[in-house]
This record gives C-alpha cells, sequence and structure tokens, in this order.
C-alpha cells in the first residue's frame, strides 16, 4: 500500500460510517414505530406474530414439532427417490419404511399430548403460502 493509499483510507472510512450513521437512522427501532400497513393481508412476520406468556410452552412445542415434521416429510420424499432409483435393497426399503412410519406415530402422539393437531404445524408463511 503506498502512502497516497492510506491517506484515502480513513476518508473513506468516515464516509462510509457517515452513510451507514444516516442509513441506520431512518430505521425505526420498534415496531410500533412503524406505520400502519397499508394492505392487512402483507403484514410483517411481527405483526403476524402472537405471543402470550401462558403459552410460550405450548408455541415452543409447536415449532420444534413443525421443524420435525418438515424434516421427517423431506427425508420421507428422499426415500421415495431412492426407492424409485433402485438404490436400496429391499431390506434397506422395509427397515427405512418401517422407521419413517414409527416417526410419524410419534409425531401424532406428541401432537396429542401437547393438544395440537398435524394441521397445528402448517405455518402460515403469508405470501408464499404454508410451509408443510
Amino acid at each position: 500500500m503506498s502512502g497516497r493509499d492510506d491517506q484515502r483510507t480513513p476518508d473513506r472510512v468516515q464516509e462510509l460510517s457517515r452513510e451507514a450513521s444516516r442509513l441506520l437512522s431512518m430505521v425505526p427501532a420498534h415496531p410500533e414505530e412503524l406505520p400502519p400497513p397499508l394492505d392487512t393481508s402483507r403484514r410483517t412476520a411481527a405483526e403476524r406474530l402472537h405471543t402470550d406468556p401462558d403459552t410460550v410452552e405450548r408455541d415452543l412445542v409447536r415449532l420444534v414439532l413443525t421443524i420435525v415434521e418438515l424434516l421427517r416429510q423431506l427425508m420421507e420424499r428422499q426415500a421415495l427417490h431412492r426407492v424409485d432409483a433402485g438404490d436400496l435393497t429391499e431390506e434397506q426399503e422395509e427397515r427405512l419404511g418401517l422407521t419413517l412410519m414409527i416417526l410419524h406415530d410419534r409425531m401424532q402422539e406428541l401432537c396429542e399430548r401437547y393438544g395440537l393437531t398435524m394441521e397445528d404445524l402448517n405455518l402460515d408463511l403469508g405470501p408464499l403460502g404454508t410451509l408443510l
């Protein structure tokens, strides 16, 4: 680096710092500082999220079970692709099918334990549709 580059670098850093500060000052610090949405069907995640201290455990379980169900469905699809491609032996197919059925049964048991249905795990992703 030449001496000339050293002189430019602090100026560029200061310029970037001022610009970043200016941009950040335009961002509201709290959700309540946001203007009301014009179209209520296009609310942000923070606006759609309803938290209740009395149901936080159930909500957390719902989120975890949703992730597990998503992974279970992905594994099931992958297994079907492998079966269709002939990548598995008959014994592997049987074992995989049994494992996926057991996992599905356990998911249903956990949903029942926490008063959830499998439909409750299908999160609404707004404009993207539902998750599952």
